[in-house]
């Protein structure tokens, strides 16, 4: 239900055409994986509604192989690892007074490009296959995290994303 919600979600909100399904696995062979991952891995491949490539490496996940990946718990990690790079690529400019001459040339650039790393941009993650629209934030979310959380709630209502998949809002049923 996630993966076909993921790829509804991609298709009508993001506009990404025939949107590549994946699961996180430890290698891109079938047999490969954990007891969850061996269930999970046929029930996405007989899917004719869904775009189902296959698994991804957690390495290979930010060069954008696949548009919606099938995880368990991954996101926090991704998040942690970001928070981590941005802050010790932040120091590392700021340790000498060179490099703050380095950073003060790259910063239009690399303002830029952490931007699209920064999870506050998007708001929440969207719970799908509920009968009804929910955006979930971080308990530690900003008010610009909050406040993109609501957009999103807009965009999927508008986007009818709950009825695209036969779900309707219960405030409109």
């Amino acid at each position: 239900q996630f993966a076909r919600m993921g790829s509804i979600y991609m298709e009508h909100v993001v506009g990404v055409k025939n949107p590549k399904v994946a699961i996180v696995n430890i290698g891109a062979e079938e047999e490969k994986g954990n007891a969850l991952v061996k269930e999970t891995f046929p029930l996405l491949k007989e899917l004719r509604d869904i775009n189902f490539t296959g698994s991804i490496e957690a390495r290979e996940i930010p060069r954008g192989q696949a548009d919606v990946i099938v995880c368990e718990a991954f996101l926090k990690l991704t998040e942690g690892l970001a928070s981590t790079l941005i802050s010790k690529i932040k120091g590392g400019m700021m340790s000498s007074f060179r490099s703050k001459i380095g950073a003060l040339l790259v910063k239009p650039a690399l303002k830029k490009t952490l931007k699209e790393f920064d999870a506050s941009e998007y708001g929440g993650a969207p719970l799908l296959g509920l009968n009804g629209l929910v955006v979930k934030t971080h308990g530690s979310a900003t008010a610009k995290e909050v406040s993109n959380s609501i957009l999103q709630c807009i965009t999927f209502k508008e986007q009818k994303i709950n009825e695209l998949y036969g779900y309707v809002d219960e405030m409109n049923a």
